[in-house]
């Protein structure tokens, strides 16, 4: 099960946020929290925002309302750029500096990790007959190949030397 949070219209800069939610692409969501946490990123707050937002989401998503947050992970987080205004700063001799403020949207989803137990349980009573009736076919072994008797050595060359003449 997932459930995701988006935050749009944040306004810091997509590449300052990007350097923040790359950090906890793919964590656990403990170690992801406690990471933003300490972050000394001003993005780092709007991201854990989020990243709560979204294990919120996927609480309420359960039906019983419980879930074990050792077994939630950050599946997928991505920063996509929003609109950006414009703005003129004055500049020396009549002219303008145009300012571009930025903005963006954060998007995180959260998953549960599946157990052990849950991937180990056949999903149909046919193929857990099939995997009991047959055992497992092993391969025949190879015999190991032999070694070659003699070892290889080393060719030796010898040069002829030039009779120097002297003029």
């Amino acid at each position: 099960m997932e459930a995701r949070a988006i935050n749009r219209y944040v306004g810091t800069s997509p590449r300052k946020m990007r350097l923040v939610i790359d950090l906890i692409r793919g964590m656990d969501v403990e170690h992801a929290l406690t990471v933003l946490h300490f972050s000394p990123k001003h993005a780092a707050r709007t991201a854990e925002l989020v990243l709560r937002s979204a294990i919120s989401n996927l609480q309420n998503k359960d039906d019983s309302g419980r879930i074990d947050s050792a077994n939630v992970y950050v599946k997928e987080a991505y920063v996509n750029g929003g609109p950006v205004v414009k703005r003129i700063s004055p500049a020396p001799m009549g002219r303008a500096y145009r300012i571009r403020k930025r903005s963006n949207h954060i998007t995180i989803v959260v998953a549960q990790r599946e157990t052990p137990a849950e991937k180990a349980q056949p999903k149909s009573k046919a193929k857990a007959a099939e995997a009991v009736a047959e055992p497992p076919v092993e391969k025949a072994k190879r015999a190991p190949k032999a070694s070659k008797a003699a070892p290889k050595t080393k060719k030796t060359t010898t040069r002829k030397k030039k009779a120097s003449s002297s003029r």
